[in-house]
């Protein structure tokens, strides 16, 4: 099934984002099967939900891990450049709480689940990070501060990689939101399709016109607080930093522009609040070039926005996990509202 009113470099970026269609399922078993002959593994496997890859948390005798079953729309060299990502963090940074691959017995980082007329579907093992992830828990100006600084540190450790597949097309990469402006067209909201042209007017009018001179480098990509695991009473706040499956060479300030969309609105007297305490932290690690902090609100703005569009196409492509989905993305307008309520120039005034 495909729904979409894109065409041209939206429609390609849909595709190969793997966000175009759905799939079945992988079979639970032949996931045992794999476990156990690639990786001795054997335990109880847990479904969970997910966005389009098959996850799972297994639980064995000496501990638990991460499995993840790439989707058949994604190339087998994006899934290299997600693994060699956090391979080369591992390496140059151990000291950061980045997810850990756990190698097969053979000394690779993957197995080969199967392929089709789709693509080739592909199995790794990661650690397990236990805690509460950061949407769940209560967070201060120093906690949201702490945050911001391990991405500064991530940002920093990446900045030597590169990988053949690191130029990827992502329909998340910001840099890309004026491509799917007619998304609108799925939200069936008025007062929502006249926010999101405001938005696109600012995104075209600021950041369109700069995109290729923006400083660049590989960058997490969804450093969302799904994907942050914390500990909430005590130092230092953050304990992991998961899910690497948006990784791509992109403009710096769209990194932290994305944990800063998640914090838009949540305080409704002060809608930018939060988001400017992660910056400082932020800041602390990796400072942004003074000329293009002014867009880094429009580029928030404009992750919020993208959620929230994908979002309503993508529960009508994937009808089992729309449940998922929409509640991801449930405040995304009225957060986009709140926000745009304060003038941007008092919002770029208080980042600076």
């Amino acid at each position: 099934m495909t729904i979409s009113p894109l065409e041209g470099p939206g429609r390609r970026l849909m595709v190969e984002s793997g966000l175009a269609s759905a799939c079945e399922p992988v079979d639970v078993t032949l996931v045992e099967t794999l476990l156990e002959q690639h990786y001795l593994l054997r335990g109880r496997l847990e479904r969970l939900a997910t966005e389009k890859d098959d996850t799972f948390r297994l639980t064995t005798g000496s501990g638990e891990h991460l499995v993840k079953v790439s989707p058949p729309g994604e190339d087998e060299s994006v899934v290299d450049l997600q693994t060699a990502a956090m391979r080369h963090l591992e390496d140059t940074a151990p000291e950061l709480p980045v997810q850990r691959v756990r190698l097969a017995i053979d000394g690779s980082d993957s197995v080969v689940v199967g392929e089709d007329d789709r693509g080739t579907r592909i199995l790794r093992v990661f650690g397990f990070v236990a805690g509460p992830v950061w949407a769940d828990a209560d967070r201060d100006a120093r906690q949201l501060a702490g945050a911001g600084e391990m991405l500064g540190r991530v940002d920093v450790a990446l900045a030597g990689f590169a990988h053949p597949a690191d130029g990827r097309g992502l329909a998340w990469d910001i840099k890309h939101f004026h491509h799917l402006a007619g998304l609108v067209t799925h939200t069936p909201d008025a007062a929502h399709r006249r926010l999101a042209g405001e938005v696109a007017r600012l995104f075209s009018e600021a950041v369109v016109p700069r995109l290729n001179g923006l400083e660049t480098q590989v960058i997490h990509g969804d450093y969302s607080p799904y994907n942050v695991v914390v500990n909430p009473h005590g130092d230092p706040f953050v304990t992991g930093v998961i899910d690497f499956g948006d990784t791509v060479r992109s403009a710096v300030i769209f990194d932290p522009a994305v944990p800063m969309a998640n914090l838009l609105g949540r305080t409704p007297e002060d809608p930018w609040r939060e988001a400017a305490a992660f910056l400082v932290g932020y800041e602390r690690a990796r400072p942004i070039v003074d000329a293009e902090l002014p867009l880094l609100p429009v580029a928030a703005l404009a992750r919020l926005t993208l959620r929230a569009l994908i979002t309503n196409w993508r529960a009508q492509v994937v009808p089992q996990r729309r449940e998922y989905l929409l509640a991801h993305a449930k405040d995304d307008w009225t957060n986009v509202e709140r926000a745009l309520s304060v003038p941007l120039a008092d919002v770029v005034a208080r980042f600076g």
